[in-house]
């Protein structure tokens, strides 16, 4: 059985920049903010700006929405270095998972959401916090395990740990604000908290740009970070593209795709630039 050993970089110099889209449908105006954020910030530094497609959801993931991908960025002026996707780094969740497992990190779990809503547990940052009625024993029902994190062995461990956003400063991460996270699905060798960490630190990442919306994660992937001896990032966490009705665009809601923009005839530079305009303005 092979053994977990963490990825080793030189001084890491370099900033190394990412985007990383799923391929369960077309890439709206939120996504081109992003992407043009992130290569922006790789290209001033004389950095590298990558592009990893994030197809870890098999049946949702569809190998012709990755091709609109590239023509987007193209259509949008950009230039980025291909890595390679999720679905081929499966090996690399599973060695890091059972890495954690056997360090007692993790826990199984076979609780489902309606087990879960039945305790009546706080709401946290991302939804219900699990109330760790699994943590110790086998859960009362049976049926595929989930493996959660041990938040409170993991802080008593490693104690106080610091990340440092570009707008926000010096973060003290605190994932109990997730409770016991799911780290590895019941359906897949990974969460999104595990193969994001993983990934990051793979590609050699040394400025992780996403959203706002995605800024509370951050306190689990530092703790990540430290069990898996991985190399810790600078974040970037930028403001989002809104709709009319001050929600943020999505996928889920039918949010206008680049691709029928780009089809329509319309200018990508000259929709880039107004972006670059509008980062100005609000800061990011």
């Amino acid at each position: 059985m092979a053994q977990w050993r963490p990825p080793r970089y030189g001084s890491r110099v370099e900033t190394v920049t990412r985007f990383a889209p799923s391929p369960n449908g077309n890439l709206h105006l939120g996504h081109a903010y992003s992407a043009i954020y992130a290569h922006d910030l790789a290209q001033d530094a004389g950095g590298q700006f990558l592009m990893r497609v994030e197809d870890i959801d098999g049946p949702r993931s569809h190998l012709e929405f990755a091709d609109e991908f590239r023509r987007d960025l193209e259509w949008l002026g950009l230039q980025w270095h291909e890595v390679p996707s999720q679905s081929n780094r499966f090996d690399s969740y599973e060695k890091a998972a059972r890495h954690l497992l056997e360090g007692g990190w993790l826990y199984s779990c076979t609780c489902n959401r309606k087990e879960i809503e039945a305790l009546q547990p706080r709401r946290g940052a991302d939804g219900l916090i699990y109330p760790g009625s699994c943590k110790g024993a086998r859960c009362g029902s049976t049926g595929a395990e989930a493996l959660r994190l041990d938040v409170d062995r993991v802080m008593a461990a490693f104690g106080e740990l610091i990340w440092t956003d570009e707008r926000a400063g010096s973060i003290i991460a605190d994932p109990r604000i997730f409770g016991d996270v799911v780290i590895v699905r019941k359906d897949l060798p990974a969460s999104y908290h595990l193969a994001a960490t993983l990934d990051d630190a793979a590609d050699g990442v040394t400025a992780v740009t996403r959203g706002e919306d995605l800024f509370t994660s951050t306190h689990v992937h530092r703790y990540l970070q430290e069990l898996l001896e991985l190399p810790v990032p600078h974040w970037h966490h930028h403001t989002l593209v809104l709709d009319e009705g001050g929600q943020k665009l999505a996928k889920t809601r039918g949010s206008p795709a680049l691709k029928d923009r780009r089809e329509a005839g319309e200018d990508g530079l000259a929709l880039a630039e107004q972006l670059r305009l509008q980062q100005m303005r609000s800061g990011t």
